[in-house]
């Protein structure tokens, strides 16, 4: 049996045979307590019936007539004097019922009064009723009733009670036999449904548990095991592209060190491919530190420091920047943006974001183009629009451009560099800001990026 169904199973089967026992304890003391009342209660009524007949008639017929009466039945009466003398009796009188008699207070109730209720050790229960004629005590009418009877009555009572207990006991098994099967069976299926995505395989799947708490779990089972599976070929995608980025600056880096090293390398030639190192190993930092910054924003130990920031002095401060680079590829960058907009961003985050937008416009556009940069507030909304007329970005591409690695320019070339990391921290970092980021972008037609804030 299974571990979690043997322990459901005990743990329903020692709560409820806890609970029936103490109930079955209960219901059997106060029936044979209510059973040995009424028998007692019996015993004194018939009594007092007696001592009522020979109050209202104490003639010797009467009392024959009682004596013939009670010979019949499973009880015994006894009629004495008031000084304890046996006047009669309806059948022999032993001497544990004259010890009985003998104990009888001197002043018994007119309606009358238990004198034996010990059925379990004694012979017999008794009573007693006083017959008062003329307000004197004219004598004493004992009943007698053999504790046999009620222990045969005790004795049927707990074999019922045995039968019950054991039927209930059997049924009570069956049931916890189906609820433990019905509550660990999907318990069991998750459970070995964790083990083999704890093992690496996320092709699981459960069938329709129900709506409860136990179908939502696995609900969220085979969510985790769709997300771990995308997160696997996320990251298998992941460890493939840095390892392809990391790959490229290197064997530039060892390729031309090589070359410079050798002797026949003239002095000009060993300066250009020494540049081409340093290129490389610039890229190479960059790379590590865009690496460091996704890590930080994974972690959420990325903090965003936001400040009142004047946005025309802002974008006009990272123009200057960047003209040299626009400039040397006779580009034209123009800044509409009002002079009375203030935001709160991080300047030094939110200026990694344009200057990323900025350099792709740069690159992906050819000469004597130009790069627009508006800011205008709509509907109490920050939009910010860096437009370009460059190469555009192909329609299949352009729902994963802000994916980590992905690039639209599968060549990965020299010229165009980059690592496919830009576009994926220019999103973290607007939204990181609250903000959101789209794009539109049309081949041969050029290419907008909006951010709104």
């Amino acid at each position: 049996m299974n571990k979690i169904s043997f322990k459901i199973g005990l743990l329903f089967f020692l709560a409820i045979f806890l609970l029936e026992s103490i109930s079955m304890f209960f219901l059997h003391d106060n029936i044979i307590h209510s059973r040995v009342h009424d028998e007692l209660s019996a015993l004194q009524t018939r009594g007092n019936n007696h001592r009522e007949i020979l109050e209202a008639s104490y003639h010797d017929e009467t009392i024959r007539h009682i004596a013939m009466m009670e010979a019949r039945t499973d009880t015994q009466v006894i009629l004495t004097t008031p000084a304890d003398g046996i006047y009669m009796s309806s059948n022999k009188v032993t001497d544990e019922m004259k010890t009985i008699i003998k104990t009888t207070p001197k002043n018994v109730p007119h309606d009358g009064l238990i004198l034996e209720d010990d059925w379990k050790k004694a012979t017999y229960i008794a009573s007693v009723s006083p017959i008062v004629i003329d307000h004197k005590i004219n004598g004493y009418v004992y009943m007698f009733q053999s504790t046999q009877k009620i222990k045969d009555l005790i004795s049927g009572l707990n074999r019922h009670f045995l039968l019950a207990g054991l039927l209930s006991l059997l049924f009570m098994m069956i049931i916890i036999v189906f609820l433990t099967r019905v509550v660990t069976h999907p318990l069991i299926q998750m459970s070995e449904t964790t083990k083999r995505i704890s093992n690496g395989d996320f092709s699981v799947s459960l069938p329709k548990l129900g709506k409860d708490e136990i179908g939502e779990l696995g609900e969220s089972i085979k969510v985790l095991a769709s997300d771990l599976e995308i997160l696997k070929n996320e990251r298998n995608e992941f460890l493939a592209s840095i390892s392809h980025e990391l790959r490229t600056p290197l064997t530039y880096i060892k390729g031309y060190a090589e070359i410079a090293r050798r002797g026949e390398t003239t002095a000009g030639d060993r300066d250009k491919y020494l540049g081409i190192i340093f290129e490389e190993a610039v890229k190479l930092s960059q790379l590590v530190k865009e690496l460091f910054n996704l890590a930080k924003m994974d972690e959420n130990t990325f903090s965003i420091e936001k400040e009142k920031v004047h946005l025309l002095s802002f974008f006009q401060s990272i123009i200057e920047k960047v003209s040299p680079a626009l400039k040397e590829n006779h580009m034209e960058l123009i800044l509409a943006c009002p002079s009375e907009h203030y935001e709160e961003i991080d300047p030094i985050r939110f200026e990694q974001v344009i200057l990323n937008l900025l350099d792709n416009a740069r690159k992906y556009s050819e000469p004597n183009t130009k790069i627009v940069v508006e800011v205008r507030l709509v509907d109490a909304k920050l939009h910010i629009t860096v437009q370009d007329e460059g190469k555009g970005i192909p329609p299949e591409d352009l729902p994963r451009i802000f994916e980590r690695f992905y690039r639209v320019d599968k060549s990965r070339t020299r010229a165009l560099g980059g690592s496919g990391l830009g576009l994926s921290i220019v999103k973290q970092l607007v939204e990181a800001h609250g903000g959101t980021i789209e794009v539109f972008s049309s081949v041969d037609v050029g290419t907008t990026f909006n951010i709104i804030l």
